[in-house]
């Protein structure tokens, strides 16, 4: 049984597919949302809530999280639900001398690029947390980033989009082929048949399998994180905290580490959350889709996190999960039309950047669909081709 058509049906209701289709519905589109379990049951409700700058990369990187950072606080003011916005800043704290002086060079590039960003000295350090090892040299500062809990956002977003736009939501609806015609697409689900004018491919680490079913081969592999989840005992920071060695495994550059640190790509994240537990994180692994707790990774997150939060020694860990990150080459999403196959656009591989860059994508492939002559940021850093043009060069 086949039900209505929709102008866009959008695969995947993790943040990234909730935010196409908020602005997609926004636009006046007809638009239903595909979600094969629960809205925000994938990686968006195994991850933290990071919205950030200070990770990422100065140049497009930044700039594309900045447009980001812009249009949240526009959601937060126009959402209906609260979805624990947060806007404190963010740090990043040296583990030795090489890497502040690396952190000094990374805030004069960041700030020529007019983003607001700050060294902090040892003293500076010590009044963000009394947990603090007292040996830190320093550390940098992010003005403008903020913290979310991504859970309640999807559902903010599908709320008005909902209400106000028409949105429809087919949840518990794995997709299990997808077949093109002459003017639309057919969409066979578990739970019905839909027909659409053109799909959008949100589904993370699983936009492979999707592109699978239309002969499109999308190059994004899981790439494993866990977290250790810290109970309410005495707020150890009130805002988000990395060690600069996040930026080196997130970039695949050479670190100063233990051997074990270094195995398990771990690096300290710590995010304090609404309700005053912390979450603490993070590893990256490359272990295809086992999402299994490995707890040798577990122990090496914390005792990465003792090195910086020493007298945290005696708190309480809830439990432990992992989730998976959309992982390209190039570290940047594929957010993008695929000429192959007209009326197919992908946005997915933001690997662990989906939360940062998830209204800006959505705004983007909205500008996309609707051949908009601008669009909000450049489009040719996100084309799904440039992964087929730079085997041709190789």
């Amino acid at each position: 049984m086949s039900n209505k058509n929709y102008e866009v049906a959008i695969i995947g209701g993790g943040i990234v597919g909730c935010a196409v289709a908020y602005y997609l519905a926004e636009s006046g589109l007809k638009c239903l949302l595909i979600e094969k379990n629960d809205i925000a049951s994938g990686t968006s409700s195994r991850c933290d809530g990071n919205v950030t700058i200070v990770d990422k990369d100065p140049g497009f990187d930044s700039q594309m999280s900045l447009v980001s950072q812009e249009l949240l606080n526009d959601l937060h003011k126009t959402l209906n639900l609260p979805f624990e916005f947060r806007e404190h800043g963010s740090i990043l704290v040296c583990d030795n001398d090489d890497e502040m002086q690396a952190a000094v060079d990374w805030v004069k590039t960041q700030s020529d690029n007019g983003l607001k960003f700050n060294v902090l000295d040892q003293n500076d350090i010590r009044k963000e947390s009394p947990f603090f090892a007292h040996d830190i040299p320093g550390g940098l500062e992010c003005e403008t980033d903020s913290l979310i809990n991504p859970y309640l956002f999807c559902y903010s977003l599908i709320e008005k989009a909902g209400k106000d736009f028409g949105l429809d939501v087919k949840a518990q609806a794995g997709v299990t082929n997808i077949t093109r015609g002459e003017s639309d697409f057919t969409i066979e689900t578990s739970d019905g048949t839909f027909q659409a004018n053109k799909v959008v491919n949100a589904a993370g680490v699983w936009a492979p399998f999707i592109g699978e079913m239309l002969d499109i081969d999308i190059p994004i592999i899981p790439r494993k994180g866990h977290i250790i989840v810290g109970s309410r005992q005495q707020p150890v920071m009130m805002r988000n905290v990395m060690e600069f060695g996040y930026l080196m495994n997130k970039f695949g550059r050479e670190r100063i580490a233990d051997k074990r640190t270094a195995e398990h790509g771990v690096a300290l994240v710590l995010e304090p959350t609404e309700c005053q537990n912390f979450l603490l994180g993070s590893s990256r692994q490359f272990v295809g889709y086992d999402s299994s707790i490995d707890i040798q990774v577990v122990q090496t997150l914390a005792r990465r996190a003792l090195r910086f939060f020493p007298k945290m020694d005696d708190f309480k860990i809830i439990r432990t999960y992992t989730g998976f990150r959309p992982f390209t080459e190039d570290h940047l999403p594929i957010v993008s039309a695929v000429e192959e196959v007209p009326g197919f656009y992908i946005a997915a591989g933001h690997e662990g950047d989906g939360i940062s860059l998830a209204t800006v994508t959505g705004k983007l492939i909205e500008e996309l669909i609707n051949e908009k002559s601008e669009t909000i940021i450049p489009t040719e850093p996100l084309r799904y081709d440039r992964f087929a043009k730079s085997k041709i060069l190789s």
